[in-house]
């Protein structure tokens, strides 16, 4: 989106009527949610007027004006009017939890105290680049597979509704003779043919079903601790957690954002219950005077390294350098591990995709051998 910075005199603004200011608020309701990369976007850009020298002010009606994302300019015109009430841009940042959460507020605030907060709003740039790129690779990782099932599924039903029925009269003459795979899939694509209404709508209520259940608190609650527990998918959800987490308490503290503070502001990094349990408890046992590595050691799922690693960094000083690099680590871990359940996912997924075209396509050329030798 073209920025112009020919003239940084606000532009004339209007009081939008009743209805035009109905018409913005169904807008933004109907409109998606603000998300990672409209957020990338508006820091970016509020950067880039900064940088220029124009005032927070300023840049913030510039941002306004050209603005077309519903959500992001009612936000755009909440932080205008707060900052005009003599507020500073972190508090109204903080009354508008849709688009800017603990961390980035506490960061910003941090920058407006010190004086550096271009330097922040580049370093919190550079924070969602990195999630959204983690986003990213675990939706490539997930994607394929989950193609591969969808495309199975599909070919499953076609063959079923469309080339077995083709077959039934021929298989008449040796319905007793049949294997057993032939009978169960011929016996599948009538159930299919006949009654699909019933199947769809099975279908159907068993995925509103497995919704509800999964959004249930103790549903989700066991899938959190599972998460955490089994092993093979414990190590790479708390390698993401971790990474996450330690990130931006690295990155508040280094600002000097309190250490309780950031350990609140990490609490919904992760949608995880039982990884927020012990965040939660990290930091009432810091309120209470221990130490932040007593915390990590007394949980079970962080790695051994980890904990010998927040100790060191606690006992010399340098809590902030540690948990960034701890944070670094585990970056290029998770981009290693995700690349290999990639390649590792593809062939088993073609391997049973193979396994039930050559279950269907033996089903159906048996009985023709066995037809044939009748014949003869």
């Amino acid at each position: 989106m073209a920025i112009d910075f020919s003239s940084h005199q606000p532009p004339v603004t209007r009081t939008p009527g009743p209805t035009a200011a109905w018409r913005t608020q169904l807008d933004a309701w109907l409109a998606p949610r603000v998300g990672l990369r409209e957020r990338m976007l508006f820091t970016e850009r509020l950067l880039l007027l900064l940088d220029t020298g124009v005032s927070l002010h300023e840049g913030l009606r510039e941002l306004r004006a050209q603005e077309t994302h519903p959500r992001v300019a009612l936000a755009l015109d909440a932080l205008l009017a707060t900052i005009l009430e003599g507020q500073p841009l972190s508090a109204a940042m903080a009354q508008q939890p849709g688009m800017f959460d603990a961390t980035y507020v506490n960061l910003v605030a941090a920058g407006e105290r010190g004086g550096f907060l271009p330097q922040v709003l580049q370093q919190l740039l550079e924070l969602d680049e990195k999630s959204d790129k983690l986003r990213t690779m675990l939706g490539s990782a997930l994607s394929y597979p989950a193609f591969l099932i969808v495309f199975s599924m599909a070919t499953i039903i076609f063959v079923l509704v469309g080339v077995f029925p083709k077959f039934t009269v021929l298989f008449e003459r040796i319905h007793d003779d049949l294997p057993w795979t032939t009978r169960v899939l011929m016996a599948a694509s009538d159930s299919l043919r006949g009654h699909w209404p019933w199947w769809l709508g099975g279908l159907t209520l068993g995925l509103v079903a497995l919704i509800v259940w999964l959004q249930r608190p103790l549903t989700r609650g066991r899938i959190d601790g599972l998460k955490l527990r089994l092993p093979g998918v414990r190590s790479l959800f708390t390698k993401i957690y971790l990474s996450q987490t330690l990130r931006v308490m690295g990155m508040s503290l280094a600002h000097g954002v309190p250490l309780v503070d950031a350990i609140r502001a990490c609490q919904d990094l992760v949608g995880n219950s039982v990884f927020r349990q012990f965040m939660v408890d990290l930091r009432l046992r810091v309120t209470e005077g221990s130490g932040v590595a007593l915390g990590f050691s007394q949980a079970s799922f962080v790695p051994p390294m980890v904990q010998q690693m927040i100790a060191t960094g606690e006992n010399t000083g340098s809590l902030a350098k540690v948990m960034s690099r701890v944070a670094d680590f585990y970056d290029r871990e998770l981009a290693r591990q995700l690349a290999l359940v990639s390649r590792l996912v593809e062939p088993v997924m073609l391997l049973v995709m193979g396994a039930l075209v050559g279950l269907i396509v033996a089903s159906l050329i048996l009985p023709i051998f066995k037809l044939s030798r009748a014949v003869h």
